[in-house]
């Protein structure tokens, strides 16, 4: 099979060898959605403003947590924690960081407009001590403190005032500030360039405070949609790195001269959502006009209707791990979560006929095309099963800008989600996911407006629960109402392959995330 070249690609190839020997060139099916990193949390979002901004703390290789922006943190009580930050850190303006632009940046993270206010909120007040110095009061014990101080950039007081940029831009009404194309943090490289859907270039940062383990000098990212073509490029040498090939090429890949893949899996749940709210959906056509989502019958037959295995084997080429746990890694969940609800078409039929709708029903299936693996054709395969229940499903495919800020509007009856990340703890994905919409980024990602009481009650409670073992007790209580309650339809955990040039050396971490500073490029 022949892969098409992007002609715009060729424009990479002017570059001196000596120049390529420390490029990294690489691409994705997407491309990152804003430079304001709090107004989105998505993760190849996250992944490239990670190159710029920084948290006090890092993930290692192995995601442990280590020091970053600060150097040493301390509990001193169960509602009060301790910062020391590292001296002499500049932002890429040449302005020093201090106590000063970490409280600014964490009651940013707090604003309405921004994606990560639960975390922001979930950390308390911060306030300054002195200029390498932090203190965070607490409203309540958050047994994950830490965790949720991991997902907080540093961003500068001064430059983020001087710009008009002291409150993160709002993407889904299509806000746009300085802040969208432009960046100005203390990591390890800088923006150099942004042309949105096209390419973005940044360069290391001689004055970063943290030590380089690769090699790589100047970055160029390059979103092609298109799998073939984005294949193309790095088999030819027009780019060193792919993030997200499709699992159908990657057995050619692993035989194709000059190219290597390495792979492992992703803390990432791939799910489908239903609007549970409305009376009456959005995008649907159903006799009698009700919401059929509204009963569990009807969303109980839909996940039995789904052959797991067929989309495993035949869609994900074995790159998937099916379950019916609702965490966002095996580790982070307990076993006996993890059981799927067997794929059974007679059963199916039989809740849908109980339920009243055995002739079925139309609706839309929204979908993203370039943000999870196979996203588009996960939604088609899905679609064929249903149909043998008599519902007709009309997939709506649309790029990620697009399609998060229509979720984030409610605009939406049923759609394709995923969660995932560093953090496993059920935590992350219970509250800001699971839970009832409500105040600071609780249940901000609940697009389908799912209200449980009894689960958000279990919730609240392992929130700010000390005790292990009763936390433990309380989030598998939580997780087994919200799963016999069929809220979501879990799908799989992905399995995720990089592909790259012989020459091109990377560390694959479970958040499928890109560290630059640790990529080396050889000749």
């Amino acid at each position: 099979m022949k892969f098409p070249v992007l002609p715009a690609l060729l424009a990479l190839s002017c570059c001196c060898a000596a120049s390529l020997a420390q490029t990294l060139r690489w691409a994705s099916q997407g491309d990152p959605q804003t430079m304001d990193p709090h107004s989105q949390n998505e993760s190849l979002t996250n992944m490239v403003n990670g190159q710029f901004y920084e948290q006090l703390t890092r993930r290692d290789r192995d995601l442990n947590l280590v020091p970053g922006l600060a150097t040493s943190w301390l509990q001193v009580s169960p509602l009060l924690w301790r910062f020391k930050l590292r001296a002499g850190v500049k932002f890429h303006d040449g302005s020093p960081f201090t106590a000063d632009d970490v409280v600014f940046s964490v009651n940013r993270a707090k604003a309405p407009s921004s994606q990560v206010a639960n975390y922001a909120n979930s950390v308390g007040v911060p306030r300054k001590i002195d200029e390498l110095t932090v203190e965070f009061q607490l409203a309540s014990v958050n047994p994950i403190f830490l965790q949720h101080i991991d997902t907080l950039v540093m961003m500068s007081k001064s430059w983020s005032e001087a710009h008009r940029v002291s409150k993160p831009l709002d993407f889904k009404n299509k806000e746009e500030s300085f802040a969208s194309m432009s960046a100005n943090g203390t990591g390890p490289y800088q923006l150099v360039l942004r042309q949105p859907g096209i390419k973005t270039v940044y360069k290391r940062n001689p004055a970063w405070w943290g030590k380089f383990e690769g090699n790589v000098q100047e970055v160029v990212l390059t979103p092609i949609a298109n799998d073939a073509t984005r294949l193309a490029a790095l088999v030819s040498g027009e780019i060193d790195f792919v993030l997200d090939p499709a699992p159908r090429d990657i057995p050619r890949l692993r035989n194709t001269s000059g190219v290597k893949v390495i792979d492992g899996p992703e803390n990432r749940l791939i799910f489908i959502a239903m609007d549970q709210a409305r009376d009456k959906l959005l995008y649907a056509d159903v006799p009698g006009g009700k919401n059929p989502f509204k009963d569990v019958r009807v969303r109980r037959a839909l996940y039995q209707a789904i052959d797991i295995e067929a989309i495993r084997a035949k869609l994900m080429n074995g790159l998937s791990v099916p379950t019916g746990g609702l965490s966002t890694a095996a580790a982070g969940g307990d076993p006996r979560l993890e059981a799927r609800l067997p794929f059974d078409l007679v059963a199916a039929r039989k809740l849908m006929r109980d339920a009243g709708y055995a002739d079925g029903f139309e609706v839309t299936l929204d979908c993203p095309n370039n943000r999870y693996v196979n996203d588009e054709k996960i939604c088609q395969a899905v679609a064929v099963m249903w149909s043998q229940l008599k519902v007709k499903v009309k997939v709506s495919a649309m790029p990620r800008t697009t399609y998060f800020p229509k979720l984030e509007r409610l605009d939406t009856s049923l759609y394709l989600f995923g969660w995932g990340g560093a953090i496993t703890d059920a935590e992350v994905i219970m509250t800001p996911v699971f839970r009832s919409r409500g105040e600071q980024g609780i249940g901000a990602y609940n697009y389908s407006n799912v209200h449980n009481e009894k689960f958000d009650q279990l919730a609240a409670l392992s929130s700010v629960e000390t005790d292990p073992k009763l936390r433990e007790q309380q989030i598998f209580a939580a997780l087994s109402e919200y799963k016999e309650q069929v809220h979501v339809i879990p799908l799989h955990r992905q399995m995720i392959p990089w592909a790259m040039r012989n020459s091109v050396t990377a560390v694959h971490r479970p958040d499928n995330r890109l560290e630059t500073s640790w990529v080396t490029v050889g000749k």
